[in-house]
């Protein structure tokens, strides 16, 4: 089995933060991550690893809860054993039946859920035996979970692969198998007879997968995101001073004087006073493959509305004029990625150089942030107007519909989503979340328009195509 390196340390990451918070009171931070550490460590060269941080985290709390009082910790009057703090790192001194006996305890005793704990049962027999350098007796057997197949949009895989959101759905009897793709590119030619479910970034993708599929009208929008646009301070500043942006804790691109400013073909190094990028290139954001992704087609949509006079587009007389003036915003571009995913992962890892603006999905931008992945001098920055991204799940079958209503009603699910940068049905959750890790954010996103009509927006999109050839 491959070790998913990035993903096991996110997890560990996350429960790290969780239990400083949770110790505060009794414990410094440097001490929970030296016990966090130290039974980690127990785990090192083991290939079984799905489940290490839900291990780690259950025998770091047993070695951080206090001791009952009377008792001595390990001895025979407390109510459950303990890491010694002996500093040995290869302490043997949890039994594996205490550990399986942890871990089953706290969950509810019904077949449903047992279900879906019972993935993991292997994994955590093979790792725990070995850490603790014991073996069980006996064992429970591995109790099947019902697999959902889907294609979801790009940005939903790190939600998707959360071990925290693996473990809830394997609560609920589920385990979700979801390959990414470019919303529009499964609204028009993925095969979906494979699926179970399809999750793209759009109503308007669910709709035309709808209508392909001929399937009923149930789905299900979980979580929603804005529009907005990743940047650096010093691009900032220069639109700033050329009177495109309006600056604040959550800086406000105008997207009218951007259209006007490319339309004139304006590039960097021609803006007044500009030192710190003065490249010879247009001033652009960069976007994905409209003909492909759900997040260019937004952003097709916003400059659209404001190209035809800040009105929505109806008709072809106004499909054919916008057109002729927000195609060069994707053509001037160069190659494209087919998803959002990609592009973002560019901007945190390459810094301004390469596009000093991406157009990216809100929670994508909050989701690095809460997990420690901005650089310094990074900013969102909100397009004015911008339009709401809702990711809508579009069930193919019945587990596909068990799934759809399960991101969207269990208050578990929902708060992981909101940990991911999301906008949940209860939007609290995405605005305490964005307050924990202190990230400027729109709460009420007033200036947002709606994407045109379906026919609309095709013969838009299809205009842009053309453009291309």
């Amino acid at each position: 089995m491959a070790v998913d390196t990035a993903r096991e340390e996110k997890a560990l990451r996350s429960m790290t933060e969780r239990l400083v918070g949770d110790y505060s009171e009794v414990h410094t931070a440097e001490q929970v991550e030296s016990v966090v550490g130290e039974v980690r460590r127990r785990f090192d060269g083991h290939t079984v690893r799905e489940f290490v941080p839900i291990l780690v985290e259950r025998i770091a709390r047993r070695e951080l809860d206090p001791a009952p009082e009377g008792s001595e910790v390990g001895g025979e009057n407390s109510e459950s054993p303990r890491i010694s703090r002996d500093g040995n790192p290869n302490s043997n001194s949890v039994h594996l039946p205490d550990i399986f006996r942890t871990t089953l305890s706290t969950l509810p005793r019904n077949r449903k859920v047992l279900a879906g704990i019972a993935v993991g049962v292997v994994a955590v027999v093979a790792v725990a035996v070995t850490a603790t350098g014991r073996h069980a007796t006996t064992a429970p057997a591995a109790a099947a979970l019902t697999e959902v197949h889907g294609v979801i949009g790009s940005e939903k895989s790190d939600f998707f692969a959360d071990p925290q959101v693996v473990d809830e759905l394997a609560k609920h009897g589920l385990k979700v198998d979801a390959d990414p793709a470019g919303s529009r590119q499964m609204a028009t030619s993925t095969d979906l007879s494979k699926y179970d479910f399809a999750f793209p970034s759009s109503a308007d993708a669910a709709e035309r997968i709808q209508l392909a599929r001929k399937v009923g009208a149930a789905k299900y929008t979980p979580f929603s995101s804005p529009m907005a646009i990743a940047t650096f301070a010093p691009i900032v500043d220069l639109l700033t001073a050329a009177g495109v942006v309006t600056p604040g804790p959550t800086p406000q691109f105008d997207v009218q004087k951007f259209l006007q400013l490319a339309e004139q073909g304006k590039q960097w190094n021609q803006l007044p006073g500009n030192t710190s990028y003065a490249v010879p290139k247009n001033i652009l954001v960069s976007t994905t493959d409209p003909r492909t992704s759900n997040s260019a087609a937004m952003f097709l949509a916003v400059t659209a509305y404001v190209a035809n006079d800040n009105s929505t587009v109806r008709g072809g007389t106004a499909e054919d004029y916008a057109v002729s003036r927000i195609s060069r915003l994707f053509t001037r571009q160069g190659f494209t990625e087919p998803s959002s995913d990609a592009p973002f992962k560019d901007y945190l890892a390459n810094g301004m150089g390469p596009a000093p603006m991406v157009w990216i999905y809100e929670a994508q931008y909050v989701d690095a942030a809460a997990h420690g992945a901005l650089k310094p001098g990074m900013v969102l920055m909100y397009p004015k107007p911008t339009t709401m991204s809702q990711h809508t799940v579009v069930p193919l079958d019945d587990k596909g519909d068990t799934l759809g209503k399960l991101l969207t009603t269990d208050p578990v699910l929902q708060q992981l989503a909101a940990e991911h940068g999301f906008r949940p049905t209860d939007q609290s959750l995405f605005t305490k979340v964005a307050a924990a890790h202190q990230v400027p954010v729109d709460a009420d996103v007033l200036n947002s328009i709606n994407p045109p009509d379906y026919d609309t927006f095709e013969h838009l999109l299809d205009g842009v195509a053309k453009a291309y050839s």
